[in-house]
């Protein structure tokens, strides 16, 4: 992965400066260490952040094509290329590089934005089309590559991160407080809201079209399971072994694709089954590679006996760091510096510390095992929804009408229940604002706007609604963006997701939910893929999600500065939340034994603690 940034100039506007746009790439000198390349043409500014995996030498970028009409910024990995640059030579085609990523320019050339059809990998680009007078720009199916982009001053201003936009002098420092709202309320924000006014996030499998002062979204992919009718009327029968050796097979072929690389490749063990089957087939694919693992002290949450059973099985180069509360503190500024937005989460501090200690020992790429869960269901409540279960009323009409409202408006169908009751938690976060934004909620309430396709949910079984909500709500924006990307890239390392592969995202699409959760439990068809790969220990452990010591552990460290940003005088200061609510909250954490469990309670005062670092990191209203 690298670093992209730019801008197009509307109308009489002028073009950005040269000295705005070296600005622009400077600050994303971490997803790119390696090179920096700039254009200014047409009213048209393109920036260019390298991190060199793939021909290291001759892939520097903005690159042109054939005729000069075409030029493009590439933020990714075309695991597909090999084939594509096999079908662009038989047509004529003449390559300057070896670089995976020119094969975009040229299909560009061919077929227009049609050619992301064709394309299998996760990426973020824009081109410009001089002879069309527009730019063209894509994120990849499952949202891998983050893209942000806004219209401000005469200007089309875009950049893998936010803080790239900032420095364009067109481009406001503003708090949307609907942002924070989705982050307090859904596993994180969803695109294509940020944190910050007016600057969107490009969705996954969306493209835009830039000309004459419009700026046209579409979406060209999505996870579009069958009908509970359509996956009822399968097609030829088959055993429900050869799903697993389909899924076994499939995944092969896109770890293999993922090592292709002219600079090291690792990988990533948590200890449970997703990474433990990847690292298995990494294994199998050539000699061995590093593998990298975070270990806690505390025994509730260390998985460093099946992390080093899975090393040793498979004979990777194997290193772990221990993980404490002291590093949580170290890193967390830095944390949401790159992850651009508050969270409810620690864990993104655990990511950083993994992609620094693969940056120490060479390795420019890892895979992760993410995706697995969301497309085979892989969470707890997929258990729920096999056994026909769903949330039941409180037992108050009222409430549970008011309940309803605001599924339908959601999801399209007041019977789907998502987590959480949300109308209840509505009047439960709404105490923590201050007065002035409890006054104005109705005015950025997430949950006054739906913020998925209903299309996609209408008629699907309750399997499949929860995965793509998952898939949408959870991966996309949450897990492979500010957990995923950001805090690889802090480092300068790339991320790589085979279960995220397009065939194997096609494959589970279309695989009956009936293999994905029942008698053998969650993810029954990926448990069957790594039979004979992963020890049974491992295949058949109980569901632990990677996780990290929350704010109560934070603020028994007793440090300085977290007082200092939970004081009720800076909380006022700062205008966003209630200072005698943040108080109860931090007496109620700082009390003997508190502790939160990681996946049923909401740790506010995280939040609270980094929105505060967010509006100081990013000089934002309030800040101090």
């Amino acid at each position: 992965m690298c670093g992209i940034a730019g801008s197009m100039a509307f109308g009489s506007a002028r073009p950005t400066p040269p000295e705005v746009l070296e600005r622009m790439t400077a600050v994303l000198a971490h997803r790119g260490p390696d090179a920096a390349g700039h254009l200014l043409q047409d009213g048209v500014a393109l920036g260019f952040r390298r991190l060199s995996l793939v021909d290291l030498e001759g892939g520097a970028q903005p690159m042109t094509g054939e005729d000069g009409t075409v030029t493009m910024v590439c933020n990714g990995e075309i695991f597909n290329h090999r084939e594509l640059r096999a079908l662009l030579e038989a047509r004529g085609h003449r390559f300057r590089t070896d670089c995976d990523v020119e094969v975009v320019l040229h299909l560009y050339e061919d077929e227009g934005p049609a050619l992301l059809e064709r394309l299998n990998g996760q990426f973020a680009f824009a081109v410009h089309d001089r002879r069309r007078g527009r730019l063209f720009l894509a994120r990849d199916h499952a949202g891998i590559a983050p893209l942000y982009y806004t219209a401000t001053g005469g200007h089309f201003v875009f950049g893998s991160e936010i803080k790239a936009l900032l420095e364009h002098p067109g481009v406001p420092r503003e708090v949307d407080p609907t942002g924070l709202d989705q982050v307090l309320t859904f596993p994180g924000l969803v695109s294509p809201r940020t944190m910050f006014r007016g600057i969107r996030s490009l969705k996954n499998g969306h493209q835009l079209i830039v000309s004459d002062g419009r700026v046209e979204e579409t979406a060209y992919w999505d996870l579009d399971y069958p009908t509970a009718d359509q996956e009822q009327a399968e097609g030829p029968p088959r055993t429900d072994e050869s799903y697993g050796e389909q899924l076994r097979e499939l995944l092969d072929r896109a770890v293999r694709s993922r090592l292709r690389a002219d600079a090291p490749v690792g990988f990533y063990l948590s200890g449970g089954l997703d990474s433990a089957l990847i690292g298995a087939l990494t294994a199998q694919a050539g000699p061995p590679v590093h593998s990298f693992s975070i270990a806690f002290p505390g025994a509730d949450i260390d998985e460093s006996r099946y992390q080093r059973l899975m090393a040793s099985r498979i004979g990777s180069l194997h290193h772990e760091a221990e993980f404490t509360g002291d590093d949580i503190a170290d890193r967390l500024h830095r944390m949401v510096l790159h992850s651009e937005c508050p969270v409810r989460e620690t864990y993104n501090t655990c990511s950083l510390v993994l992609s620094s200690l693969a940056r120490s020992h060479g390795v420019k790429a890892v895979l992760s095992g993410e995706g697995s869960d969301e497309l085979f269901g892989g969470y707890l409540g997929y258990r729920f929804d096999a056994g026909g279960r769903t949330a039941s009323d409180t037992g108050d009409p009222l409430e549970d009408a008011l309940e309803e409202d605001v599924r339908a408006r959601l999801w399209g169908d007041p019977s789907l229940f998502y987590e959480r009751r949300y109308h209840a938690w509505r009047e439960a976060k709404s105490g923590l604002y201050s007065d002035a934004l409890r006054k104005s909620l109705d005015e950025f309430d997430c949950l006054a706007h739906p913020v998925v396709d209903h299309r996609r949910l209408a008629g699907r079984p309750r399997l499949s609604q929860r995965s793509y909500l998952d898939f949408t709500l959870r991966l996309s924006d949450h897990l492979l963006t500010d957990h995923g990307d950001r805090m690889a890239l802090a480092n300068s390392v790339e991320a790589r997701y085979p279960f995220l592969d397009r065939d194997v995202l096609e494959f589970a699409r279309t695989t009956p939910n009936r293999l994905k959760v029942n008698a053998l439990g969650e993810k029954a068809v990926v448990k069957q893929a790594a039979r004979g790969l992963v020890p049974p220990e491992i295949v058949h452990r109980e569901k632990y999600g990677f996780r990290a010591p929350g704010s109560p552990g934070l603020l028994q460290l007793d440090l300085d500065w977290v007082n200092d940003l939970l004081s009720p005088a800076r909380i006022a200061r700062q205008g966003y939340f209630d200072p005698a609510v943040v108080e109860r909250l931090r007496a109620e954490h700082l009390r003997e034994g508190a502790d939160l469990h990681p996946h049923l309670d909401d740790d506010v005062l995280l939040v609270v603690l980094t929105f505060g670092i967010l509006l100081d990191v990013f000089r934002l209203p309030g800040h101090l």
